[in-house]
């Protein structure tokens, strides 16, 4: 029988169920209704800050020269697959903007490498030339859950709560030095490996108790990032090697999160620094509430997305645009 406080932490997950059925009952539209709304839809721009706008989408969308899509697929071929529905959801929600005649690479997944060709990516690793990934807000039924955490830092547990799929080597070697350290509360939530790691899960509400929270990389990114960043609880990890649409590359350390060693040696030097300063952990909190806010704008997002999508098609050379100004 579930708790009281475990129904309760479904407040916390998008509903799988509301996703589905909205998109495909959009599937059902016809695109041209969307087409004919793309112009709409990108003079919004006038109701934002353009200068923050642009930069947003040349983060996203770094192509500079003009790069031609070789491989692509026509997006009249862009169809719901059998693997990755949500990604083709998240996806289709605006390229159906677009001329069906037009072609892209989609690389779904938790992509950890740069395409030769510019590709639509959920993920790309931070350095090195990332020209060719083009991130779009891919899988945000998963990763995109933020909270209201009414429990102050400061009656909060002096702990490092983590609560993971440990399976890669980051997470072991974190694991494997303080799993039965005083100060920490790990546990494993899959169960082929490492048996004497495996605990229950925690509902985020429980892990909001305390007021560190592990962010160690998986395949990519760290998923509950942004739902800690949203709280008043501590991000803790080590300086992020990949990114998503929450760009996680412009994170600043110990300005939107407790940075660690690669090593992992000085966590407990720095869990012991932000308990005793409390002020300090307090600001931190505050700009990981400010950095979390900006992705809160349905409307700007979206505006965003498109505008992306359409820097896309504008330099693999398939369009022209009337502001090309906005993408440099």
């Amino acid at each position: 029988m579930k708790s009281i406080r475990q129904k309760l932490s479904y407040k916390h997950k998008n509903n799988k169920i509301l996703y589905y059925s909205f998109n495909f009952v959009q599937l059902l539209l016809p695109n041209f209704f969307f087409r004919t709304r793309l112009h709409k839809k990108l003079v919004t721009l006038k109701n934002f800050d353009e200068r923050y706008i642009k930069e947003r989408v040349n983060y996203y969308n770094k192509l500079k020269a003009t790069r031609p899509v070789q491989t692509g697929m026509q997006l009249a071929n862009f169809k719901l697959p059998r693997k990755f529905k949500v990604y083709f959801f998240d996806t289709y929600e605006f390229t159906r903007y677009f001329s069906s005649k037009l072609k892209a690479n989609f690389l779904f997944g938790d992509i950890t490498h740069i395409p030769e060709e510019p590709s639509i990516v959920k993920s790309r690793p931070i350095h090195g030339d990332n020209e060719c990934s083009v991130v779009l807000k891919l899988n945000k039924i998963r990763h995109y859950i933020f909270v209201a955490d009414k429990k102050p830092y400061n009656y909060k547990k002096n702990m490092l709560v983590g609560r993971s799929v440990v399976k890669l080597p980051p997470r072991i070697s974190f694991y494997e030095m303080y799993f039965n350290h005083p100060m920490c509360d790990l546990g494993q939530i899959n169960t082929n490996k490492n048996p004497h790691w495996i605990k229950e899960r925690m509902t985020i509400d429980q892990q909001l108790d305390f007021k560190f929270i592990l962010c160690i990389e998986g395949y990519d990114v760290a998923t509950n990032l942004k739902w800690v960043m949203s709280s008043n609880s501590l991000a803790v990890m080590p300086k992020p090697k990949y990114e998503t649409w929450f760009m996680e590359g412009t994170l600043i350390p110990h300005v939107h999160y407790v940075l660690i060693k690669d090593d992992y040696s000085d966590l407990e030097e720095r869990l012991n620094y932000y308990i005793n300063n409390t002020e300090a952990a307090l600001q931190i909190i505050k700009n990981a509430n400010a950095f979390v806010d900006q992705f809160k704008d349905k409307k700007r997002e979206d505006l965003i997305s498109l505008l992306v999508l359409e820097k896309y098609f504008y330099k693999t050379g398939q369009i022209e645009v009337k502001n090309p100004s906005l993408y440099n």
